[in-house]
């Protein structure tokens, strides 16, 4: 497979987006967030989420300018309606107020209802812990539901990831997990190339465990297990339900309303050490904890104990260095957009 330099993944998407009529700043925040994901690995919710956005936004499902409205304002907590902009470029907005806010109160949290989909939420991370905060995202998409509440067999909600990053005095640590054992990105794209999972980690439509992701599109629909599966699945039970009162619950807007379409709840809260014991104390902390980790021997079978997100990072060095090697189902999906579009296809 060929190879790509970030810069010029960014100008592709992006001039498929500003073809498609999104003002600029989105645009351009929504085509570096989608290749930031493929950098980091996440290639199920990087530019592979690129020809969904192109539909949305050619059927009118996604808004192509405008701002967030804000809902309501204290301070260090605030409330958005995301007009079903971008995600992306909702979601780095509220990352940059919260920074801004965070280092006059402490903390911030910023609930969005009505974003549309944002993406791999590791590729925000960084944008927080290089500046010396911690970051937590969350996000639900109450119009959807592929999810099963442990001990249940229908689908209620969505697999509701959570991503967390805190700096250290090395590397950030990056964590970036859905109340899920698996995603609807990675079930769609194992149907599509015919591969099942590696252990039971959905239900058919009766309840029975299988490891066969066309359950979670057959008709009528199976699901997919909490994360901890059948043994232990009350664990992501238990956090996606947090996550839900988090998202809509705060945002006042969820599944207790009309549905609506493809989108996205989100909620974010930016920490500033220096609020509390102070940035150097915090990293001092995390990082012998950091060391520690690295330090511990692995069992057999383990080249070595990582950090969340340090596999992550190497993958994005290495790209940001070699170029980055897109996973052989995207391109051919954006084929016929940048010929609708008029934008030069990549090689």
């Amino acid at each position: 497979m060929p190879r790509h330099t970030a810069a010029d993944l960014v100008l592709f998407a992006n001039a498929l987006l500003e073809k498609s009529g999104v003002q600029r700043s989105a645009s351009l925040a929504t085509a570096e967030v989608l290749v930031e994901g493929d950098l980091l690995g996440h290639d199920t919710h990087g530019l592979a989420q690129l020809p969904a956005y192109l539909d949305e936004l050619a059927n009118g499902r996604m808004a192509k300018s405008g701002a967030p409205v804000v809902v309501n304002d204290r301070g260090a907590a605030v409330t958005w309606d995301g007009q079903r902009l971008p995600g992306p470029y909702l979601v780095r907005l509220a990352i940059d107020l919260a920074a801004e806010r965070a280092s006059l109160h402490g903390l911030c949290a910023i609930a969005i209802r009505r974003s549309h989909h944002i993406a791999c939420l590791a590729a925000y991370l960084k944008r927080a812990t290089d500046r010396g905060l911690a970051l937590l995202i969350l996000s639900s998409d109450p119009n959807q539901g592929s999810v099963a509440p442990f001990g249940g067999r229908k689908a209620l909600y969505t697999p509701n990831p959570i991503a967390i990053g805190w700096p250290t005095t090395g590397m950030p640590v990056l964590v970036d997990i859905s109340a899920s054992i698996t995603t609807n990105g990675m079930s769609a794209r194992r149907i599509k190339e015919g591969n099942r999972f590696p252990g039971p980690w959905l239900l058919d439509a009766a309840g029975n465990a299988t490891d066969d992701p066309a359950v979670v599109f057959a008709d009528p629909p199976g699901s997919i297990l909490p994360l901890g599966g059948i043994e232990a699945g009350h664990k992501g039970y238990g956090l996606a339900l947090w996550v839900e009162a988090m998202t809509s619950g705060l945002g006042g807007q969820g599944r207790a309303d009309p549905l609506d379409a493809w989108g996205a709840n989100v909620f974010l809260l930016a920490i500033d050490p220096e609020a509390f014991g102070g940035l150097a104390a915090f990293t001092a902390q995390t990082g012998w904890l950091a060391d520690a980790v690295h330090a511990n021997p692995p069992r057999p079978g383990v080249d070595a104990v990582r950090l969340p997100g340090e596999r992550a990072l190497a993958h994005r060095a290495r790209a940001l260095k070699e170029g980055l090697e897109l996973h052989p189902s995207i391109l051919p999906a954006l084929a016929p957009w940048a010929e609708r579009l008029g934008v030069g296809m990549l090689p």
